[in-house]
């Protein structure tokens, strides 16, 4: 939990965004530990773009584009997509206007390729990273929280058939509508990603280790201390760099 001391700047009243300067944030950690409920409030808290991999390749295959069509073969097996399907989408993104003063990045880089990649590129516009956040969870808890999530199918309301059931099993409180289990969050599969994440993307945690970026956060203590731990952590590191 934030000390007295590191609260200072959080219990003012101000935005966050006042009193921080161009912060560019990666979010680590395996599927399931709530990476993306983080970025959405740390979104809210520094008024920053939130770029989701994995949102913008789903909302490609929904539309059905050839990006989407290749990276649906991917993604349907719990595989990581290649490098150069995602990496121009990424940088582009963070080269825009709306990132000017920071981004939040969920989903990349996943790989000590991908890593490379936007260092070169933020290096090349005069940029760099703040911060790598590692919400770290164990597999198994990963397991419990990824193959118990039900989505349904008209609205994408998510339920969890353990943390957050519906009133009605198997269909949605809001539109009535049939849950299903993502193809992605069906056990065998959350088990392959989790391979795929200790042999790929750990080593993406090793590599920011050696830059000095990565502060470590408990991913199973509830989301508000998370979030907590998060907003001291970046106070702090804004302290430092005024030092």
């Amino acid at each position: 939990m934030p000390s007295p001391c590191d609260s200072i700047v959080l219990c003012r009243g101000d935005s966050l965004a006042q009193v921080v300067s161009e912060l560019n944030l990666i979010l680590l950690g395996p599927p399931g530990a709530g990476k993306g409920t983080q970025a959405e409030r740390l979104r809210a808290d520094f008024e920053l773009p939130y770029y989701a991999t994995g949102d913008i390749l789903r909302a490609a295959v929904k539309e059905g584009t050839p990006l989407g069509r290749e990276a649906k073969e991917y993604m349907d097996r719990g595989d990581l997509v290649p490098d150069d399907l995602i990496g121009r989408v990424i940088v582009e993104r963070v080269d825009g206007a709306d990132a000017r003063d920071g981004f939040v990045l969920d989903g990349f880089p996943r790989t000590v390729k991908q890593a490379e990649v936007l260092g070169a590129a933020l290096e090349s516009l005069g940029r760099r990273l703040t911060a790598a956040l590692s919400i770290e969870v164990p597999d198994e808890e990963v397991i419990r929280r990824l193959s118990g999530r039900r989505m349904c199918e008209k609205n994408g309301h998510v339920y969890h058939v353990e943390l957050d059931p519906p009133k009605n099993p198997g269909f949605c409180d809001q539109d009535g509508s049939v849950l299903v289990q993502r193809e992605d969050d069906k056990e065998e599969t959350v088990r392959h990603r989790l391979r795929v994440f200790h042999d790929q993307t750990r080593p993406v945690i090793d590599h920011y280790l050696k830059q000095s970026l990565v502060r470590r956060f408990d991913g199973c203590r509830p989301p508000e201390e998370v979030h907590g731990h998060i907003r001291a952590t970046l106070a702090t590191l804004r302290l430092e760099e005024e030092l």
